[in-house]
């Protein structure tokens, strides 16, 4: 009966254990460079992270040196930010990047404000 209960609590453990290790918030904190695959090519960004827990702030600075300022979380390892912006034809326009972090790099996809969906990846620099 002693190895039956010890060989549960074992068990009850090492599950807890691999649950909590996949619910660790990836650390996204710092500089990273992000390629959007538009229609035109591929477009750098400079992305800084500032990670609070599950919360970011972002700021994306494009290839222009335009700046933009956003929001987002990041929950495990998928992340979400959206930032706000003029389209080519002055409205202003919601980008959702969404996708999914490994280590030191990340992808995914974006929604260009309903118009389009792109893919994305960036490497922390």
């Amino acid at each position: 009966m002693r190895k039956a209960s010890f060989a549960l609590l074992l068990g009850i453990v090492l599950c807890s254990s691999a649950l909590l290790s996949q619910a660790k918030t990836a650390d996204v904190n710092g500089d990273w460079e992000l390629t959007v695959q538009s229609q035109r090519g591929p477009i750098v960004w400079s992305v800084n992270f500032a990670q609070d827990g599950e919360k970011l702030a972002v700021a994306m600075v494009g290839p222009k040196g335009n700046e933009f300022k956003g929001e987002g979380t990041i929950k495990g390892s998928e992340i979400q930010w959206s930032i706000t912006r003029k389209s080519p034809q002055g409205d202003q326009i919601t980008i959702i990047y969404k996708g999914k972090v490994e280590g030191g790099t990340m992808s995914g996809q974006a929604d260009m404000g309903g118009v389009a969906t792109v893919d994305w990846a960036a490497k922390k620099k």
